[in-house]
């Protein structure tokens, strides 16, 4: 299974994920790509604190909700609502294991989750798995940032300052490590965080890396695993920066 970053799995960092992010905006694409499609069953993977999982549910998807950090899914269990979702702690692979015969209508990853795969045996094996927890025709969306927009040279600074009941004063700032390209163009960028408890004047330390495909490079892993490109669109909250993808499950036939 997965190892989850800091940021996600320290009980503390989980707690005041959700503040610090704001408003999600981002969300309102796949809940519309949802009705779009007509996909009554979705699996959110990397679901985090829940957000995306919840609205689907109440809008009235049956929905499967899988990440590594289980501080993250017992945030989300903890919301209003969440009885409606089934939240399990494992990755794509172990949700094929967990739960044999789903068969979902559509596999979301929102955020970052698709750029957290460094390796390519790492993201064939999650998109395969992804494969076999769709129907025929099933969709698998997910968003990926533009190489080319070189996103993370507005990584270093302060982040969020936000004040979170019964928790007081959270702010973080973050600061890229390292960036590295490979043979094939695809940039790997180390950053690391830290969020800063005001009221007792605890830091918690995270770092992450994150894996900036080549569109090209995305689509032939798709072919590889089972799917179609079907289609390319933009990220209405960061329009010109980052790639949605739609894929489309092959028959088995093909």
């Amino acid at each position: 299974m997965a190892v989850p970053d800091q940021a996600f799995d320290h009980p503390r960092l989980a707690e005041v994920y959700d503040a610090l992010e704001g408003s999600r905006h981002d969300l309102d694409a796949y809940m519309a790509m949802a009705a779009e499609f007509g996909a009554r069953s979705v699996v959110d993977v990397g679901c985090g604190t829940g957000c995306l999982a919840l609205r689907l549910a109440d809008a009235g998807c049956r929905v499967t909700a899988v990440d590594p950090a289980s501080a993250s899914v017992r945030v989300a269990r903890s919301k209003p609502g969440a009885r409606q979702v089934d939240w399990v702690v494992g990755d794509a692979p172990s949700l094929v294991v967990e739960r044999p015969g789903l068969a979902a209508e559509m596999a979301v990853m929102t955020g970052n989750v698709a750029q957290v795969f460094l390796t390519d045996d790492e993201w064939d094996r999650t998109v395969r798995a992804i494969h076999s927890l769709l129907v025929e025709g099933g969709r698998f969306v997910f968003e990926t940032r533009v190489p080319a927009k070189r996103a993370w040279e507005g990584w270093n600074g302060p982040g969020a300052d936000v004040t979170v009941p019964g928790v007081g004063r959270v702010s973080d700032d973050y600061r890229v490590t390292e960036t590295r390209t490979d043979e094939h163009g695809d940039v790997f960028v180390s950053f690391r965080s830290d969020t800063h408890f005001h009221a007792d004047g605890t830091t918690l330390e995270s770092h992450s890396t994150l894996r900036f495909r080549e569109l090209g490079r995305i689509e032939q892993s798709l072919v590889r695993c089972g799917f179609h490109l079907g289609d390319v669109r933009d990220a209405p909250d960061r329009p010109g920066l980052e790639w949605v993808v739609v894929a489309t499950r092959r028959s088995l036939h093909e």
